[in-house]
């Protein structure tokens, strides 16, 4: 398909609208003209004296839609210019295509963070609803969401202090690869050779940056230990990454300790005595699903029965914060199978349950098998997970969205009260600084006045070791971000 911009440059947004409607579509660009072969989007802007003019245009499958839109000058402005046009393209591709996203306009991986800007505004609920159901045609269920999911961040958010950073330590290793995955992370089996030098260098890089904090005055607020599967590498591992992360940090007011135990395949009571003996508050132990068939068919070597074991086991061992993950719209999962899965779970009655939806990146072995061959409810699967989950005490704690994901749908964590990962509002909100160690991990500075400098480090293990002395250098943005705040 072809996108033509004629007179803007409205890249993004145009082709994130697009694909609201036409998913899983490669698309040329071209910035001048009005027509080329086959399928095409066109948008175009024309400047008068007293007015704007708008117009859209697509031709699908040989039917056409045009519409256009007038913007008058006092009002013009840029992101209004942006809007207009999105709005028109959504209006002539629900007609074509008969499909109404359930997002509306909507196109960010944050619509909660919009709604507390919003009511932090003075907004009513009644004129929050308002604007995202006429604005932004979200519809009324992903509105009830979005602000039952602010109600309970709010409080958290207004409460934290600011002299206090979260870490995020990577561990992007696991015991073989989900056929769904798209993050960067190695199956033990390849990456045995490297995990002595990448441990030594997290430990390196934990030094450097409890350095920084120190100098900055800073207490650490939260500690998330993620991948990857943490638990995939050993007791003997988990303890030295612990131990240093003790002795880099000034850990006695932190209010949160996260470590991902994750597969069931990795979990043992040797590395869960580690993990609770070096301070952790809350683990996930992550099923994705409790059937058998859907678990071999995603590519994982457990099974339901022995997620199951371990998270008794963890529960035996006085973890009173346990977070298990699910995915809705698994291949070969069906509605009845996801419905035993919530029901299991509720039964087992963890402290949070984190419900992702399906999503198809370019990276994950299942995205070359083809979209068309999976027939997926993931939307009525979602929908029976809130019904079931807010029945038993659980409440929307925080959500996001990505690209790709199927039905452009949600992420949504649940939790029972009190027991909200912190971290995970912080990073959703972009609340709070979060410094990020190891490979692949992201460094996040918030400033006071709310705007965010990132620090990347190197995606990929044999990057991280060999250009480890480099990557450090980069750090310095760290404490020169830190000086100029304290300035």
């Amino acid at each position: 398909m072809t996108i033509i911009l004629n007179n803007n440059s409205y890249k993004y947004e145009t082709e994130a609208i697009v694909k609201l409607f036409i998913p899983a579509t490669r698309f040329e660009f071209l910035y001048e003209g009005t027509d080329a072969d086959g399928d095409i989007i066109m948008t175009r802007i024309r400047k008068c004296r007293s007015c704007t003019y708008i117009y859209a245009y697509a031709r699908i499958n040989k039917s056409v839609i045009r519409k256009s839109d007038k913007l008058a000058s006092s009002d013009f402005t840029d992101s209004e210019c942006e809007f207009r046009i999105c709005r028109l393209l959504y209006e002539i591709l629900n007609r074509l295509t008969g499909i109404r996203p359930q997002w509306g306009l909507l196109t960010g991986i944050r619509p909660v963070k919009k709604v507390n800007d919003m009511i932090k505004s003075g907004f009513s609920k009644e004129q929050v609803y308002k604007q995202f159901s006429e604005k932004y045609l979200v519809t009324k269920n992903k509105i009830d969401i979005s602000y039952h999911t602010a109600m309970t961040q709010l409080p958290v958010i207004s409460d934290f202090d600011e002299k206090t950073v979260s870490l995020y330590i990577s561990i992007p290793f696991c015991p073989t690869r989900c056929s769904y995955c798209s993050f960067v992370s190695h199956s033990m089996d390849s990456a045995r050779k490297l995990m002595p030098q990448y441990i030594s260098g997290l430990c390196r890089e934990l030094g450097i940056l409890g350095k920084i904090v120190e100098d900055a005055g800073l207490k650490i607020d939260t500690v998330y230990y993620g991948g990857g599967t943490p638990t995939s590498i050993s007791s003997d591992d988990i303890y030295k990454l612990m131990k240093k992360t003790a002795e880099c940090f000034d850990l006695s007011s932190i209010r949160e300790y996260n470590v991902e135990a994750g597969r069931a395949d990795t979990i043992t009571e040797e590395k869960l005595a580690v993990i609770k003996k070096m301070g952790a508050t809350r683990i996930s132990i992550n099923p994705q699903t409790l059937n058998n068939d859907v678990l071999r068919e995603i590519g994982r070597n457990h099974t339901a029965e022995q997620t199951i074991e371990s998270f008794k086991l963890a529960r035996s061992m006085g973890f009173d914060n346990i977070n298990m993950d699910l995915i809705a719209g698994l291949p070969t999962d069906t509605f009845e199978s996801f419905k035993r899965t919530i029901d299991k779970i509720t039964e087992l009655d963890p402290d949070g349950v984190t419900i992702h939806t399906l999503t198809l990146k370019r990276s994950a072995g299942l995205y070359s098998h083809g979209k068309e061959n999976i027939k997926n409810p993931a939307s009525v699967m979602l929908d029976y997970g809130n019904k079931i989950l807010t029945e038993h005490d659980y409440n929307p704690y925080y959500l996001y969205r990505q690209k790709n994901t199927v039905d452009n749908l949600e992420n949504i964590g649940y939790s029972k009260k009190g027991k909200e990962s912190l971290y995970n509002i912080y990073i959703m909100d972009e609340t709070q600084t979060i410094l990020g160690a190891g490979c692949a991990a992201s460094t996040k500075l918030v400033s006071g006045n709310g705007s965010i400098t990132r620090v990347l480090n190197y995606k990929f293990p044999y990057e991280y070791i060999n250009r480890f002395d480099e990557l450090m250098k980069k750090k310095e943005t760290v404490t020169e971000f830190f000086n100029n705040q304290k300035g």
